[in-house]
């Protein structure tokens, strides 16, 4: 079975993850409601607002800290027999969330890392959580998309 990295990141095959990354991601943002739907709104505005690239610039770096992350998980589910790799991301949700959440928690922590786009993610990091473990069947099928 080819890892993660193996079939995300090939070059044919990187840039329309990415566009489809961004297209999952914007589609999560705008569906979100309630207090902290509208604080990561908020954020994500500001920080689109301050770098109009930033958020591209973010997924197309890290992609290769998120794929790898996720192997262990995408290694379990193809021994477990398939099915829906967005259901098997449901089932281990905060398990899931928080290792994705590292990769984005290391880049805030970074010194290179700008003012305003930290304040923006400490500002939701609180909810973050909530809203990847409700976005997981959703990143699930996009990556079963391109196995």
């Amino acid at each position: 079975m080819p890892t993660l990295e193996e079939i995300l990141l090939a070059p044919g095959t990187q840039p329309r993850v990415i566009d489809d990354c961004m297209a999952l991601l914007q589609q999560e943002v705008s569906e979100l409601s309630g207090i902290s739907g509208t604080a990561t709104k908020v954020a994500y505005k500001a920080v689109i607002s301050f770098a109009p690239d930033h958020v591209r610039y973010t997924v197309e770096t890290k992609l290769p800290q998120m794929a790898s992350v996720l192997e262990p998980y995408w290694v379990d589910f193809g021994l477990s027999g398939g099915g829906e790799f967005g259901d098997y991301l449901a089932k281990h949700s905060g398990e899931v969330s928080e290792a994705l959440l590292s990769v984005t928690d290391a880049s805030a922590a970074s010194p290179s890392a700008g003012a305003v786009v930290v304040k923006a993610y400490r500002a939701v990091r609180g909810h973050a959580v909530k809203h990847v473990s409700a976005a997981l069947p959703r990143v699930g099928a996009l990556i079963q998309s391109y196995a």
